[in-house]
C-alpha cells in the first residue's frame, strides 16, 4: 500500500471526532491506528469522560456550531485532516420517538458536517446515524449526500448491524463512508448470527461479561453513602422497587413482558396492549444483548434485566456490552449522566472496523 499523507510525514493519519460524547467513536478511532487531533462535544460530563480516557486529543466543548474547520486543521499535527468522523444526534429518527411525530431541532445538525467538510477539507468521512434518517429523515439524508457530492466526495450509504462486526449486541446503524473523489465500500462482516461462510458466531452476553463474573455491583444508594462512586469503577445498579422486583423474579430471559403475570404489570400494560415488548424483561446469557441506550439500568425502558440475578445490568456491563475497555473512566458522579455516555456512544469495536476500513481506502 502506499502511505497516507501523514504517513508520508512520519505522523499517524489524522482524525477530528465531531458530537464526541464520551469518546467511543475516538476509542476506536485510536485502535484503528488514527491519531485523533480534535473532539467537539458540547454536553461537560460527556467531554469529562473523553478528556480522562484519551487527554492527548484538543477538546472543544463548545457548540458544534462555533468550532471552524480551520480551528480543526490547526489542532491536526499535519495542518490537515485525514478524516472527519462523527455521529449527529439521533433522537428525532430513533424509533423510541416515531410515536410523537416531532421535529427536533438537532435533527439539522447534520449539515454541521457539511460545513465542517467543506471547510476543513478532509480526506474521508465517516457518518453514523439510526436507521430511521433513510425513512423519517430521507429528506435531510438526501440533502446531506447531495451537498457531500457537490464537494466532491464519494459517498457510501447502508444500514449495518454491530453484532456482525464482534459488538455483542443486537444494533442497526446507518453508515455513510466517504472519500474524496474515491469511494470507500463497507467492511465485510467479521461476525454471522449462525456462524456461516466460515465466520464466527455472534459474540453473547456471556462472553462479554465474563470478566465480571462473580463480582456483584453495588447499590447506587449504598455506593453514595460510602463516597464510594467514582471507586466502583462504575459497577453499580439501581435500586428496583418491591414491585419491579416481582416483576424481574417472573421475566424469562429473551421473551417479552407478556410472560409476567398481567397482575403484576403495570396498568398501562394489561388486557391488550400493544406498546413496546421488551420493557420489563431480562437478557439471555447466550445471544447478543438488545440495544443499549441511556435507559440501560431501568427496567422500565428496555429489555434491561440481568440474565439471571435480579438486578438490572449494571452501568459497567452496558459499558462492556458497547464494548468500552474494562478500564474505561466514566468521569461523572451521576447516574443518569453515566448511561447516557454509555448509552449514546457508538460500539467502540465497530468504530475500529469502519475506521479500518477507511484507513485501508486512505492508503489505496
Amino acid at each position: 500500500m502506499s502511505p497516507t499523507r501523514s504517513d508520508s510525514q512520519g505522523l499517524p493519519p489524522q482524525a477530528v471526532d465531531v458530537f464526541a460524547g464520551g469518546g467511543g467513536l475516538t476509542q476506536g478511532l485510536k485502535k484503528a491506528g488514527f491519531a485523533v487531533a480534535a473532539a467537539i462535544e458540547n454536553e461537560p460530563h460527556a467531554m469529562a469522560t473523553l478528556t480522562a480516557n484519551h487527554p492527548e486529543v484538543e477538546s472543544f466543548e463548545q457548540d458544534v456550531r462555533d468550532v471552524s474547520g480551520e480551528a480543526l486543521k490547526a489542532a491536526s499535527d499535519t495542518g490537515t485532516i485525514d478524516l472527519l468522523a462523527g455521529c449527529p444526534p439521533c433522537q428525532g429518527f430513533t424509533s423510541l420517538t416515531a410515536k410523537y411525530r416531532r421535529t427536533d431541532p438537532r435533527n439539522d445538525l447534520i449539515h454541521e458536517i457539511t460545513r465542517l467538510t467543506d471547510e476543513a477539507r478532509p480526506r474521508a468521512l465517516m457518518v453514523e446515524n439510526v436507521p430511521g434518517l433513510a425513512l423519517r429523515g430521507r429528506t435531510l439524508l438526501d440533502r446531506f449526500l447531495g451537498d457531500l457530492r457537490d464537494l466532491g466526495y464519494k459517498p457510501t450509504v447502508q444500514i449495518l448491524q454491530v453484532a456482525d462486526y464482534g459488538v455483542p449486541q443486537f444494533r442497526r446503524r446507518l453508515v455513510v463512508l466517504a472519500g474524496q473523489g474515491f469511494v470507500i465500500p463497507m467492511p465485510s462482516p467479521t461476525h454471522d448470527r449462525e456462524g456461516r461462510n466460515g465466520l464466527p458466531n455472534w459474540k453473547t452476553v456471556r462472553q462479554a461479561l465474563a470478566g465480571l463474573a462473580g463480582s456483584p455491583p453495588m447499590r447506587l444508594r449504598e455506593a453514595r453513602k460510602k463516597g464510594d462512586v467514582a471507586q466502583s469503577n462504575w459497577h453499580l445498579v439501581r435500586s428496583l422497587s418491591k414491585q419491579n422486583q416481582l416483576r424481574l423474579e417472573h421475566a424469562q430471559p429473551g421473551r417479552s413482558w407478556s410472560h409476567i403475570p398481567e397482575s403484576l404489570r403495570p396498568p398501562c400494560h394489561r388486557g391488550a396492549y400493544k406498546g413496546f415488548t421488551n420493557v420489563y424483561g431480562r437478557m439471555e446469557w447466550d445471544t447478543v444483548s438488545p440495544t443499549i441506550t441511556g435507559g440501560c439500568t431501568t427496567l422500565s425502558q428496555g429489555r434491561f434485566g440481568h440474565p439471571e440475578e435480579n438486578r438490572t445490568i449494571s452501568v459497567r456491563e452496558a459499558a462492556l456490552l458497547q464494548t468500552f475497555p474494562a478500564d474505561y473512566r466514566i468521569a461523572t458522579p451521576y447516574m443518569d449522566y453515566a448511561c447516557n455516555i454509555v448509552g449514546n456512544a457508538l460500539p467502540c469495536d465497530f468504530a475500529e472496523v469502519l475506521a479500518r476500513q477507511c484507513i485501508q481506502f486512505l492508503s489505496n
